[in-house]
């Protein structure tokens, strides 16, 4: 599974993205947050899988936050 770190994620509207070890910066909605909470810090790191999303883009999905 990749990795990486949350960079952004706007609680209010229930968005964000993944910068992975890569460098690529993925979307990914709090619906996609493994855990059920839908909410997750910025600057946590994080496990995902790579879907593909409703708009023709990768999207970061099951964001696993690591200890």
């Amino acid at each position: 599974m990749p990795t990486g770190v949350v960079s952004s994620f706007d609680e209010a509207r229930g968005y964000g993205l993944v910068t992975a070890d890569d460098g690529t910066e993925l979307f990914f909605h709090c619906t996609q947050i493994a855990d059920g909470t839908r909410t997750i810090e910025v600057g946590r790191a994080v496990s995902f899988r790579v879907v593909a999303g409703r708009r023709g883009r990768w999207e970061a999905a099951e964001l696993d936050g690591r200890p």
